[in-house]
């Protein structure tokens, strides 16, 4: 059945995660950033999560999507048609033990691509006083599966600010490794458990060609990459996370983080920055950090 425009505007959630310190260290432990901020409980302010850490109280509210699907007719083949195409985070502030959140999911837009039914959603996750701490606007491709109605894009989506031409030399590259086992790190460390990603017979099943690192965990290594670069690795500037997932991650391999550049934005700075496969094919791109000034 193709993806109905109507299912825009339907709400999911919210769901609730109490956030404890074991989670926000496991999360961070499962990309190998070791920086004091996510692991010192010693600091006078305590310990704070890795900002990609708010990927994982949406994900339980992801999945309960998925098994709405039917109310759309949506076939669970289909469903399994989808992939995660854009992500931008808005980060209103980091994540930290004791934190009850709560997330809801909201379907902003259904249009039809060249590969398929383009469907955007908003997630957005609050603190116990109903304060915002994290939103998230991400896109996903039906492959294969059309779109069924008018177009519906999204309206309520952050700007791109104009950066110019690319630089023709990186301000850095990192190579970073990724092991055997890395997506059974981080499915386990973030709770975010797609068969995909841990099952070589799901996968195989799904047409890959073995499992795959989840796309927000390449995100997150290119992120930890690029504030080690030019952020002194301090993730309390960040403000906002935007990439493109452009294509899969096998393991092992080594994929390189490749800071482009640094441009100063409405009193902020953006760093752009990509990630490249072991064979040198796009694996994020369109990679965008915006953190305050030091």
């Amino acid at each position: 059945m193709p993806v109905p425009t109507d299912m825009v505007g339907d709400q999911i959630g919210p769901i609730t995660h109490a956030v404890d310190a074991r989670w926000v260290m496991a999360y961070s432990a499962a990309l190998g950033d070791t920086q004091d901020c996510y692991f010192d409980t010693r600091r006078d302010d305590g310990i704070v999560a890795h900002p990609m850490f708010a990927v994982c109280p949406e994900w339980p509210v992801i999945v309960e999507g998925r098994e709405l699907a039917d109310k759309w007719g949506i076939t669970p083949e289909e469903t399994r048609q989808s992939v995660h195409a854009t992500h931008d985070l808005v980060i209103h502030r980091l994540a930290r033990p004791g934190d009850v959140l709560e997330t809801r999911l909201t379907y902003t837009g259904v249009e039809n691509k060249s590969p398929g039914a383009y469907t955007t959603m908003k997630l957005e996750t609050f603190d116990a006083d109903g304060h915002p701490v994290f939103t998230t606007y991400q896109g996903g491709m039906y492959l294969g599966v059309p779109a069924e109605g008018d177009d519906r894009p999204a309206q309520d989506t952050p700007e791109i600010p104009d950066l110019g031409a690319l630089p023709g030399e990186p301000l850095a590259e990192i190579l970073v490794p990724v092991t055997h086992g890395a997506a059974h790190t981080y499915t386990e460390s973030a709770r975010i458990w797609n068969p995909i990603h841990t099952d070589a017979s799901v996968a195989e099943a799904a047409g890959l060609p073995a499992i795959i690192l989840h796309g927000t965990a390449t995100l997150a290594l290119g992120v930890s990459a690029t504030l080690s670069e030019v952020a002194d690795g301090n993730p309390e500037r960040v403000r906002r996370i935007r990439g493109r997932m452009a294509s899969m991650v096998l393991m092992p391999s080594t994929i390189t983080v490749r800071v482009l550049d640094v441009t100063p934005v409405d009193g902020q700075d953006v760093a752009r920055f990509e990630v490249l496969t072991e064979d040198g094919g796009p694996a994020i791109n369109q990679g965008l950090v915006f953190f305050d000034k030091n």
